[in-house]
Protein backbone atom coordinates (compact mmCIF):
# COMPACT_ATOMS: atom_id res chain seq x y z
CA UNK A 1 0.00 0.00 0.00
CA UNK A 2 1.03 3.75 -0.96
CA UNK A 3 0.57 7.11 0.49
CA UNK A 4 -2.00 7.38 -2.42
CA UNK A 5 -3.81 4.26 -1.85
CA UNK A 6 -4.52 5.67 2.07
CA UNK A 7 -5.28 8.91 0.64
CA UNK A 8 -7.45 7.53 -1.74
CA UNK A 9 -9.36 5.24 1.06
CA UNK A 10 -9.51 7.77 3.67
CA UNK A 11 -10.07 11.09 2.53
CA UNK A 12 -13.14 12.39 1.16
CA UNK A 13 -12.70 12.78 -2.78
CA UNK A 14 -13.62 16.23 -3.17
CA UNK A 15 -9.93 17.30 -4.04
CA UNK A 16 -9.27 14.78 -6.38
CA UNK A 17 -5.90 12.52 -6.05
CA UNK A 18 -2.87 14.00 -4.32
CA UNK A 19 0.10 15.48 -6.35
CA UNK A 20 2.72 14.68 -3.84
CA UNK A 21 3.31 13.68 0.25
CA UNK A 22 5.30 16.23 1.45
CA UNK A 23 7.23 15.60 5.01
CA UNK A 24 9.48 19.06 5.70
CA UNK A 25 9.79 22.57 4.94
CA UNK A 26 11.99 25.62 5.33
CA UNK A 27 11.62 29.04 3.46
CA UNK A 28 10.67 28.10 0.20
CA UNK A 29 11.24 24.83 -0.11
CA UNK A 30 9.42 21.90 1.11
CA UNK A 31 10.49 18.10 0.48
CA UNK A 32 8.37 15.27 -0.48
CA UNK A 33 8.23 11.84 1.38
CA UNK A 34 11.22 10.42 -1.27
CA UNK A 35 13.48 13.44 -0.09
CA UNK A 36 13.24 15.35 -3.25
CA UNK A 37 13.42 19.14 -2.74
CA UNK A 38 10.85 21.35 -4.53
CA UNK A 39 11.02 25.35 -4.72
CA UNK A 40 6.94 26.37 -3.37
CA UNK A 41 5.57 29.17 -5.87
CA UNK A 42 2.44 28.12 -4.12
CA UNK A 43 2.58 28.60 -0.53
CA UNK A 44 -0.56 26.99 0.43
CA UNK A 45 -2.50 29.27 -1.92
CA UNK A 46 -1.45 32.68 -0.54
CA UNK A 47 -0.84 31.17 2.60
CA UNK A 48 2.22 30.77 3.65
CA UNK A 49 3.67 34.86 3.95
CA UNK A 50 7.12 34.12 5.98
CA UNK A 51 7.78 30.72 4.19
CA UNK A 52 7.98 27.37 5.62
CA UNK A 53 9.24 26.89 8.93
CA UNK A 54 9.93 30.34 9.88
CA UNK A 55 11.82 30.76 13.01
CA UNK A 56 9.12 33.99 13.95
CA UNK A 57 5.93 31.07 13.44
CA UNK A 58 7.67 28.40 15.04
CA UNK A 59 9.03 30.96 18.19
CA UNK A 60 5.24 32.24 18.70
CA UNK A 61 3.34 28.96 18.06
CA UNK A 62 5.48 27.29 20.54
CA UNK A 63 5.37 30.31 23.54
CA UNK A 64 1.87 30.80 23.26
CA UNK A 65 0.99 26.63 23.26
CA UNK A 66 3.21 26.21 26.59
CA UNK A 67 0.97 29.52 28.22
CA UNK A 68 -2.49 29.16 27.22
CA UNK A 69 -4.52 28.19 23.85
CA UNK A 70 -8.07 28.65 23.96
CA UNK A 71 -10.40 29.90 26.45
CA UNK A 72 -13.66 30.79 23.93
CA UNK A 73 -15.11 33.58 23.57
CA UNK A 74 -16.59 34.08 26.96
CA UNK A 75 -13.18 35.62 28.23
CA UNK A 76 -10.68 37.81 26.19
CA UNK A 77 -6.93 37.34 25.98
CA UNK A 78 -3.64 39.68 25.40
CA UNK A 79 -3.09 38.24 22.09
CA UNK A 80 -6.67 38.42 20.64
CA UNK A 81 -7.13 42.09 21.73
CA UNK A 82 -3.06 42.49 20.08
CA UNK A 83 -4.14 41.03 17.07
CA UNK A 84 -7.26 43.24 16.89
CA UNK A 85 -5.59 46.45 17.45
CA UNK A 86 -3.04 45.53 14.68
CA UNK A 87 -5.34 44.57 11.91
CA UNK A 88 -7.31 47.95 12.56
CA UNK A 89 -4.10 50.24 12.25
CA UNK A 90 -2.82 47.93 9.42
CA UNK A 91 -6.39 48.57 7.76
CA UNK A 92 -6.59 52.50 8.84
CA UNK A 93 -10.16 51.59 10.66
CA UNK A 94 -9.51 54.33 13.16
CA UNK A 95 -10.75 54.29 16.49
CA UNK A 96 -14.79 53.05 15.18
CA UNK A 97 -13.34 49.94 13.41
CA UNK A 98 -13.97 46.46 15.11
CA UNK A 99 -12.39 42.91 14.29
CA UNK A 100 -14.29 39.59 14.50
CA UNK A 101 -12.21 36.32 14.50
CA UNK A 102 -12.77 33.22 12.56
CA UNK A 103 -10.79 30.61 11.70
CA UNK A 104 -11.25 30.42 7.72
CA UNK A 105 -11.64 32.86 4.90
CA UNK A 106 -14.87 31.15 4.07
CA UNK A 107 -15.74 31.53 7.95
CA UNK A 108 -14.97 35.82 7.62
CA UNK A 109 -17.49 36.03 4.50
CA UNK A 110 -20.03 34.02 6.49
CA UNK A 111 -19.85 37.00 8.68
CA UNK A 112 -19.68 39.46 6.06
CA UNK A 113 -23.13 37.97 4.59
CA UNK A 114 -24.59 38.22 7.99
CA UNK A 115 -23.34 42.09 8.26
CA UNK A 116 -25.02 42.98 5.18
CA UNK A 117 -28.27 41.03 6.23
CA UNK A 118 -28.14 42.96 9.62
CA UNK A 119 -28.02 46.51 6.95
CA UNK A 120 -30.19 45.48 4.49
CA UNK A 121 -33.24 44.16 6.83
CA UNK A 122 -36.09 43.79 5.01
CA UNK A 123 -35.96 47.08 3.13
CA UNK A 124 -32.95 45.99 1.71
CA UNK A 125 -33.02 42.37 0.15
CA UNK A 126 -30.57 42.71 -2.51
CA UNK A 127 -26.51 41.74 -2.28
CA UNK A 128 -24.79 42.26 -5.05
CA UNK A 129 -21.63 40.17 -6.16
CA UNK A 130 -19.30 40.10 -9.24
CA UNK A 131 -19.42 37.18 -11.88
CA UNK A 132 -16.37 34.58 -11.56
CA UNK A 133 -16.18 35.68 -8.71
CA UNK A 134 -15.25 32.55 -5.70
CA UNK A 135 -15.75 34.20 -1.84
CA UNK A 136 -15.92 30.42 -0.33
CA UNK A 137 -17.67 26.93 -0.52
CA UNK A 138 -19.99 27.05 2.86
CA UNK A 139 -23.32 27.09 1.71
CA UNK A 140 -23.33 31.12 1.88
CA UNK A 141 -20.65 31.90 0.64
CA UNK A 142 -20.88 29.61 -2.05
CA UNK A 143 -24.44 31.70 -2.58
CA UNK A 144 -21.68 35.00 -3.53
CA UNK A 145 -19.52 33.14 -5.82
CA UNK A 146 -20.55 33.45 -9.12
CA UNK A 147 -19.85 30.18 -10.96
CA UNK A 148 -22.69 28.41 -11.82
CA UNK A 149 -21.23 25.31 -12.06
CA UNK A 150 -19.93 25.16 -8.42
CA UNK A 151 -23.11 25.81 -7.33
CA UNK A 152 -25.09 23.54 -9.54
CA UNK A 153 -24.77 20.46 -7.03
CA UNK A 154 -26.13 22.14 -3.79
CA UNK A 155 -29.10 24.26 -4.89
CA UNK A 156 -31.11 25.91 -4.31
CA UNK A 157 -29.09 28.68 -3.08
CA UNK A 158 -29.22 31.39 -0.09
CA UNK A 159 -31.75 33.75 -2.24
CA UNK A 160 -31.30 37.15 -2.72
CA UNK A 161 -27.92 37.57 -4.19
CA UNK A 162 -27.73 39.17 -8.09
CA UNK A 163 -24.33 38.71 -10.03
CA UNK A 164 -22.91 41.42 -12.21
CA UNK A 165 -20.49 41.87 -14.85
CA UNK A 166 -17.20 43.69 -13.81
CA UNK A 167 -18.04 46.72 -15.34
CA UNK A 168 -18.80 50.16 -13.55
CA UNK A 169 -21.79 50.31 -15.92
CA UNK A 170 -23.40 47.28 -15.20
CA UNK A 171 -22.64 48.64 -11.15
CA UNK A 172 -24.24 51.99 -12.31
CA UNK A 173 -26.99 50.42 -13.62
CA UNK A 174 -27.25 47.39 -10.61
CA UNK A 175 -27.31 49.53 -7.68
CA UNK A 176 -30.30 51.05 -6.20
CA UNK A 177 -31.62 52.01 -2.71
CA UNK A 178 -32.55 48.54 -2.02
CA UNK A 179 -29.14 46.69 -2.04
CA UNK A 180 -27.70 45.84 1.33
CA UNK A 181 -24.16 45.47 -0.32
CA UNK A 182 -21.32 44.71 -2.97
CA UNK A 183 -18.71 42.05 -2.38
CA UNK A 184 -15.67 42.14 -4.47
CA UNK A 185 -12.58 40.82 -4.94
CA UNK A 186 -10.11 43.63 -5.91
CA UNK A 187 -8.37 40.47 -7.70
CA UNK A 188 -10.40 37.54 -8.63
CA UNK A 189 -7.77 34.90 -7.57
CA UNK A 190 -9.66 31.77 -8.44
CA UNK A 191 -10.94 33.19 -12.15
CA UNK A 192 -7.37 33.30 -12.76
CA UNK A 193 -6.07 36.32 -11.75
CA UNK A 194 -8.27 38.83 -13.18
CA UNK A 195 -8.23 42.54 -11.88
CA UNK A 196 -10.91 44.23 -11.53
CA UNK A 197 -11.29 47.23 -14.34
CA UNK A 198 -8.83 50.65 -13.87
CA UNK A 199 -11.21 53.01 -11.16
CA UNK A 200 -13.24 49.78 -10.22
CA UNK A 201 -13.24 49.90 -6.75
CA UNK A 202 -13.23 53.83 -6.26
CA UNK A 203 -16.84 53.69 -8.71
CA UNK A 204 -17.88 51.24 -6.00
CA UNK A 205 -17.74 53.02 -3.00
CA UNK A 206 -19.01 55.97 -4.43
CA UNK A 207 -21.83 54.33 -6.02
CA UNK A 208 -23.02 52.26 -2.68
CA UNK A 209 -22.23 55.47 -0.42
CA UNK A 210 -24.62 57.20 -3.12
CA UNK A 211 -27.06 54.43 -2.28
CA UNK A 212 -26.53 53.77 1.34
CA UNK A 213 -25.47 50.11 0.67
CA UNK A 214 -22.29 48.52 2.21
CA UNK A 215 -19.04 47.77 0.14
CA UNK A 216 -17.18 44.83 1.78
CA UNK A 217 -14.18 44.14 0.45
CA UNK A 218 -12.49 40.19 0.13
CA UNK A 219 -8.72 40.68 0.83
CA UNK A 220 -8.71 36.39 1.60
CA UNK A 221 -6.14 35.85 -0.98
CA UNK A 222 -5.22 39.51 -1.86
CA UNK A 223 -4.51 40.93 1.89
CA UNK A 224 -1.26 40.54 4.42
CA UNK A 225 1.03 42.66 2.17
CA UNK A 226 0.53 40.21 -0.93
CA UNK A 227 -0.07 43.13 -3.29
CA UNK A 228 2.49 45.52 -2.08
CA UNK A 229 0.03 46.95 0.15
CA UNK A 230 -1.30 45.50 3.21
CA UNK A 231 -4.69 45.19 1.96
CA UNK A 232 -5.10 45.88 -2.13
CA UNK A 233 -8.09 48.82 -1.64
CA UNK A 234 -5.56 51.03 -0.19
CA UNK A 235 -3.67 51.00 -3.70
CA UNK A 236 -7.41 53.25 -4.43
CA UNK A 237 -7.02 55.21 -2.06
CA UNK A 238 -10.68 53.82 -0.60
CA UNK A 239 -12.37 53.48 2.84
CA UNK A 240 -14.65 50.62 2.26
CA UNK A 241 -17.26 49.41 4.95
CA UNK A 242 -15.75 45.98 5.54
CA UNK A 243 -12.89 43.77 4.72
CA UNK A 244 -12.15 39.72 5.12
CA UNK A 245 -8.54 38.45 5.56
CA UNK A 246 -7.39 35.12 6.14
CA UNK A 247 -4.91 32.96 4.12
CA UNK A 248 -1.67 35.13 4.49
CA UNK A 249 -2.12 36.75 8.24
CA UNK A 250 -1.75 33.06 10.12
CA UNK A 251 1.19 32.32 7.78
CA UNK A 252 -0.53 28.67 7.69
CA UNK A 253 -2.06 28.86 10.90
CA UNK A 254 -5.78 28.56 10.43
CA UNK A 255 -7.16 31.91 11.18
CA UNK A 256 -9.80 34.77 9.52
CA UNK A 257 -11.54 38.04 10.27
CA UNK A 258 -13.92 40.45 9.48
CA UNK A 259 -12.54 44.29 9.82
CA UNK A 260 -15.32 46.56 9.90
CA UNK A 261 -14.94 50.36 9.61
CA UNK A 262 -17.52 53.38 10.33
CA UNK A 263 -21.33 52.58 11.31
CA UNK A 264 -20.65 49.48 10.12
CA UNK A 265 -18.88 48.25 13.15
CA UNK A 266 -22.60 48.65 15.20
CA UNK A 267 -24.61 46.40 13.23
CA UNK A 268 -23.70 42.99 15.44
CA UNK A 269 -24.84 42.99 18.83
CA UNK A 270 -24.66 39.55 21.29
CA UNK A 271 -25.96 36.78 19.87
CA UNK A 272 -26.08 37.33 16.29
CA UNK A 273 -22.98 35.84 15.36
CA UNK A 274 -19.97 33.70 17.26
CA UNK A 275 -17.40 30.84 16.80
CA UNK A 276 -15.92 28.78 19.66
CA UNK A 277 -12.42 28.47 18.19
CA UNK A 278 -12.21 32.06 16.39
CA UNK A 279 -9.80 34.70 18.04
CA UNK A 280 -8.37 32.07 20.32
CA UNK A 281 -5.43 32.52 22.22
CA UNK A 282 -3.07 30.37 19.94
CA UNK A 283 -4.05 31.28 16.63
CA UNK A 284 -3.88 35.44 17.17
CA UNK A 285 -0.42 34.91 18.37
CA UNK A 286 0.50 33.31 15.99
CA UNK A 287 -1.10 35.73 13.43
CA UNK A 288 0.24 39.03 15.19
CA UNK A 289 3.68 37.74 15.06
CA UNK A 290 3.42 36.59 11.60
CA UNK A 291 2.15 40.38 10.85
CA UNK A 292 4.39 41.88 13.01
CA UNK A 293 7.59 40.09 10.73
CA UNK A 294 5.93 40.83 7.59
CA UNK A 295 6.21 44.84 9.14
CA UNK A 296 9.70 44.54 10.11
CA UNK A 297 11.05 43.04 7.27
CA UNK A 298 9.23 45.36 4.98
CA UNK A 299 7.94 42.88 2.76
CA UNK A 300 4.95 44.64 1.73
CA UNK A 301 7.51 46.73 -0.46
CA UNK A 302 9.62 43.53 -1.08
CA UNK A 303 6.37 41.97 -2.57
CA UNK A 304 6.04 44.61 -5.05
CA UNK A 305 9.29 44.72 -6.10
CA UNK A 306 9.38 40.92 -6.53
CA UNK A 307 6.76 40.73 -8.25
CA UNK A 308 7.76 42.59 -10.88
CA UNK A 309 11.04 41.23 -11.15
CA UNK A 310 9.34 37.55 -11.82
CA UNK A 311 6.64 39.27 -13.90
CA UNK A 312 9.28 40.84 -16.16
CA UNK A 313 11.58 37.78 -15.82
CA UNK A 314 8.36 35.59 -17.65
CA UNK A 315 7.80 37.89 -19.95
CA UNK A 316 11.49 37.89 -20.91
CA UNK A 317 11.65 34.01 -21.18
CA UNK A 318 9.98 34.59 -24.82
CA UNK A 319 8.06 31.28 -24.41
CA UNK A 320 5.60 30.97 -27.71
CA UNK A 321 2.82 29.48 -24.58
CA UNK A 322 3.33 32.88 -22.44
CA UNK A 323 0.97 35.97 -23.78
CA UNK A 324 1.33 37.92 -20.87
CA UNK A 325 0.83 38.38 -16.88
CA UNK A 326 -1.58 39.56 -14.83
CA UNK A 327 -2.54 40.61 -10.84
CA UNK A 328 -0.50 42.97 -8.81
CA UNK A 329 2.76 42.11 -6.48
CA UNK A 330 3.14 38.15 -5.59
CA UNK A 331 0.13 37.54 -6.91
CA UNK A 332 0.50 37.14 -10.88
CA UNK A 333 -1.39 35.47 -13.38
CA UNK A 334 0.69 33.86 -16.20
CA UNK A 335 -1.61 33.89 -19.44
CA UNK A 336 -1.33 30.61 -21.97
CA UNK A 337 -1.89 30.80 -25.16
CA UNK A 338 -3.11 27.54 -25.32
CA UNK A 339 -5.26 25.60 -22.16
CA UNK A 340 -2.59 23.74 -21.10
CA UNK A 341 -2.00 25.01 -18.05
CA UNK A 342 -2.81 21.60 -16.28
CA UNK A 343 0.29 20.04 -18.18
CA UNK A 344 2.47 23.07 -16.86
CA UNK A 345 1.85 22.72 -13.58
CA UNK A 346 2.53 18.47 -14.02
CA UNK A 347 5.43 19.37 -15.77
CA UNK A 348 6.54 22.11 -13.06
CA UNK A 349 5.99 19.23 -10.59
CA UNK A 350 8.37 17.03 -12.53
CA UNK A 351 11.44 19.77 -12.85
CA UNK A 352 10.54 20.53 -8.78
CA UNK A 353 8.42 23.38 -9.26
CA UNK A 354 5.23 23.97 -7.39
CA UNK A 355 3.07 26.05 -9.02
CA UNK A 356 -1.11 26.31 -9.69
CA UNK A 357 -3.61 26.29 -12.27
CA UNK A 358 -6.77 27.89 -11.23
CA UNK A 359 -8.28 27.39 -15.07
CA UNK A 360 -6.94 26.33 -18.26
CA UNK A 361 -5.01 28.91 -19.53
CA UNK A 362 -3.80 30.18 -16.44
CA UNK A 363 -0.81 29.89 -14.29
CA UNK A 364 -1.15 31.54 -10.82
CA UNK A 365 2.36 32.44 -9.11
CA UNK A 366 1.66 32.69 -5.18
CA UNK A 367 5.44 32.68 -3.50
CA UNK A 368 6.32 33.61 0.20
CA UNK A 369 6.75 37.24 0.40
CA UNK A 370 10.36 36.34 1.96
CA UNK A 371 11.59 35.47 -1.54
CA UNK A 372 15.19 36.84 -2.85
CA UNK A 373 17.18 37.07 -5.93
CA UNK A 374 17.76 32.98 -5.42
CA UNK A 375 14.14 32.18 -5.67
CA UNK A 376 13.32 34.07 -8.35
CA UNK A 377 16.45 33.06 -10.40
CA UNK A 378 15.30 29.93 -9.69
CA UNK A 379 11.74 29.74 -10.57
CA UNK A 380 12.54 31.83 -13.69
CA UNK A 381 14.85 28.42 -15.21
CA UNK A 382 12.56 25.70 -13.76
CA UNK A 383 9.19 27.39 -15.22
CA UNK A 384 11.23 27.75 -18.51
CA UNK A 385 11.86 24.36 -18.59
CA UNK A 386 8.41 23.11 -17.52
CA UNK A 387 7.16 24.99 -20.71
CA UNK A 388 9.86 23.87 -22.93
CA UNK A 389 8.61 20.61 -21.99
CA UNK A 390 4.92 20.81 -22.55
CA UNK A 391 5.93 22.91 -25.78
CA UNK A 392 7.43 19.67 -26.68
CA UNK A 393 4.91 17.18 -25.90
CA UNK A 394 2.87 18.92 -28.30
CA UNK A 395 5.17 19.08 -31.47
CA UNK A 396 5.39 15.39 -30.55
CA UNK A 397 1.53 14.85 -30.58
CA UNK A 398 1.02 16.65 -33.38
CA UNK A 399 -0.41 19.56 -32.51
CA UNK A 400 -0.20 23.23 -33.95
CA UNK A 401 2.84 24.99 -32.92
CA UNK A 402 1.49 27.19 -30.28
CA UNK A 403 0.84 30.65 -31.43
CA UNK A 404 3.39 33.49 -31.20
CA UNK A 405 2.61 36.29 -28.30
CA UNK A 406 1.84 39.17 -31.18
CA UNK A 407 -0.59 36.45 -32.35
CA UNK A 408 -2.98 35.87 -29.47
CA UNK A 409 -5.46 38.54 -29.18
CA UNK A 410 -5.94 40.71 -26.78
Amino acid sequence: MTWQDDAGRDLVRSFGPRMAMFVRGEGAYVWDADGRRYLDFLAGIAVNSLGHAHPVFVEALTRQAATLAHVSNYFATPPQLELAARLKRLAGTGDEGRVYFANSGAEANEAAFKLARLHGGADRPRILALTDAFHGRTMGTLALTGKPAMQEPFLPMTPGVEFLPSTIAALEAAVDDRVAALIVEPIKGEAGVVDLPEGYLAAAREITARHGALLIVDEIQTGAGRTGEWFAFQHEGITPDAVTVAKGIGGGFPIGALITFGSASDLFYPGTHGSTFGGNALGTAVASAVLAEIERADLVAAASARGAQIRDGVEALGSELVSGTRGRGLLIGIALTRPVAKAVVAAAAEHGLVINAPNDDTIRVVPPLTIGDIEVDEFLALFAASLRTVQDALLLDGSPHPASPSEVPA
